[in-house]
């Protein structure tokens, strides 16, 4: 992969209205980017001005996003168990599999959870995390029955479609109607919706994706950042988000005609593009992130292709539990 200067992209963004920092480093600093402080550190009150908020991501479509003394989630998945998917055989039976240990250090608070589907590696820990931090889980109906399967109060559960704009005081959700990538045999993996609530899941197979949202956050004084969980994009729903950051899933298949160009034309061309969704989801959570070598050649093609579509963006390559600034 080509590798991404940070010092001259730190420069670059500062002349602009994008400013990027990572961890809190200053523009110009050559150093890469350093792990984020602990999250309890990080979420201090009195470190921030009213406004600030960081981003911090967690792999696969996963982040953390504190705004003040407020967390919001997307797709939570840490306890990044092992199917087989990367080194095959691809194991449909493997049990669910709770990380408590991985996700407890991490996960101090939260006050909502976004979901953009409920495949495994962006729903299988939401509902620990849900019980553990109270938040309130915002998702398809098959994430409200999903959640109602594993023990969670109808009270803690939002279920949406596309179109809400959900007001926080100091930020704003956006709920978008969007759509899952396809694989080379133009099929969803695990497709269908639950639409009453089945029996609490037991295997990743157990969790069909149930249709996919996207979620634009708007910040009070900081950026508006679009979220995807899935590389296909219903582009007429994007009409006048026009966000000024874009966290972007990685296509893993041809079968989704002209995915970037549809995605960044519809999001009017963001300052920021975060290639997300990129890694190997099943290894630990440690820098630098682990790619698998086709995925890497697909990253470097993305990073290409949205330097071609939209050469006015920025890309930043982001690495886990970095704590960004836009």
């Amino acid at each position: 992969m080509p590798s991404l200067d940070r010092r001259r992209f730190l420069r670059d963004a500062a002349a602009t209205t994008a400013l990027v920092s990572a961890g809190g480093l200053a523009a110009g600093v050559a150093t890469p980017a350093q792990a984020a402080p602990t999250p309890t550190a990080a979420a201090a009150p009195t470190a921030r001005r009213k406004g600030a908020v960081s981003f911090r991501w967690w792999g696969t479509a996963g982040w953390r996003v504190d705004i003040g003394d407020r967390t919001v989630l997307v797709d939570p998945f840490l306890s990044r168990i092992d199917t087989g998917l990367f080194t095959g055989p691809f194991k449909t039976e493997t049990p669910l599999t709770v990380r408590t240990d991985v996700i407890d250090p991490r996960v101090d608070r939260a006050m909502t959870v976004l979901v953009t589907h409920t495949h495994w590696d962006h729903f299988m820990d939401v509902p620990y995390i849900a019980k553990r931090t109270g938040a309130r889980v915002f998702g398809t109906l098959t994430a409200y029955h999903l959640g109602l399967a594993y023990g969670l109060p109808s009270t803690q559960l939002s279920s949406v479609k596309g179109g809400e704009v959900l007001d926080f005081g100091d930020h704003s959700v956006e709920v978008v109607g969007s759509l899952h990538s396809r694989n080379p045999s133009y099929s969803v993996a695990f497709p269908g919706v639950r639409v009453t609530p089945p029996p609490q899941p037991a295997t990743i197979a157990d969790l069909p994706e149930g249709d996919t949202l996207g979620y634009l956050l708007r910040v009070d004084g900081g950026p508006s950042v679009y979220f995807t969980g899935a590389s296909d994009v219903a582009e007429r729903n994007l009409t006048g988000l026009a966000p000024d950051v874009a966290m972007v899933a990685m296509q893993n298949a041809t079968t989704t005609g002209d995915y970037l160009p549809r995605l960044l034309a519809g999001l009017d061309y963001p300052k920021v593009v975060v290639p997300v969704h990129y890694d190997n989801f099943e290894t630990a959570l440690q820098n630098p992130p682990p790619v698998a070598p086709t995925d890497r050649t697909r990253l470097n093609e993305m990073i290409a292709a949205v330097r071609r579509i939209s050469p006015r963006s920025r890309v930043l390559v982001p690495e886990y539990e970095t704590a960004y600034h836009f």
